[in-house]
């Protein structure tokens, strides 16, 4: 007889967010979700340029921490890997949507931009396809669109203005597989517009401040 076997359980975790900005008179929340091996104190600084008394920046951090070489040195955060894969998924949807509470309990946001790089992309998408919160605007940045994503939820997309955004030299695609990636993705969001920058796998400021003007 096997006696072996593996469960699971909730308990209670600390989650750890940056911000720049002040939110007292601030009337534009942007919420950006790091890439794979990123931390939040070091992906604010991506936001740094922005007017803090016009926006207001939360950088929420994956939920796993891990050193990027070997067991020391620099630590990375990770949002998810394929190991209990719907159970991490559905942990940072509740994490996201007790942060936004959070955050806007107490100030006011005319406006609300949600912002995925790199794997934060597709871990936006899933947060504002099953979350509860929405958003006027969405950047998929250098990312991914999750390709199972439940058709059921797509609509929830279709109230928020929509833009895929890469760099004509990101590391990870050619500008030929981007364009045809677009097309693709076009199926799946009816309501999305192709946004290309001069640059690399990366935030690009001045065309991050196209989108928050």
């Amino acid at each position: 007889m096997n006696m072996m076997s593996t469960n699971a359980f909730k308990y209670q975790k600390t989650g750890r967010y940056s911000t720049f900005g002040n939110p007292a008179v601030a009337k534009h929340i942007l919420i950006a979700l790091h890439g794979y091996g990123q931390l939040a104190p070091f992906f604010i600084r991506k936001f740094n340029q922005l007017d803090p008394n016009q926006y207001f920046v939360v950088c929420p951090e994956g939920p796993h921490r891990f050193y990027m070489d070997g067991t020391s040195g620099r630590v990375g955060a990770s949002w998810m890997t394929k190991e209990e894969r719907e159970t991490d998924i559905q942990d940072y949807i509740l994490f996201l949507d007790q942060l936004m509470d959070h955050v806007i309990t107490e100030n006011y946001f005319e406006k609300k931009t949600l912002l995925g790089f790199s794997q934060g992309g597709a871990t936006a998408s899933r947060w504002l396809a099953y979350g509860r919160h929405q958003f006027d605007q969405f950047l998929l940045w250098a990312a991914v669109f999750p390709p199972d994503m439940d058709a059921h939820f797509i609509p929830r997309f279709e109230s928020s203005e929509n833009f895929w955004i890469i760099g004509d030299q990101d590391e990870f695609i050619s500008m030929a597989k981007a364009k045809n990636y677009f097309e693709e993705l076009k199926k799946q969001l009816k309501r999305i517009e192709f946004v290309n920058f001069e640059g690399t796998h990366d935030i690009d400021a001045a065309t991050l401040n196209t989108f928050l003007r």
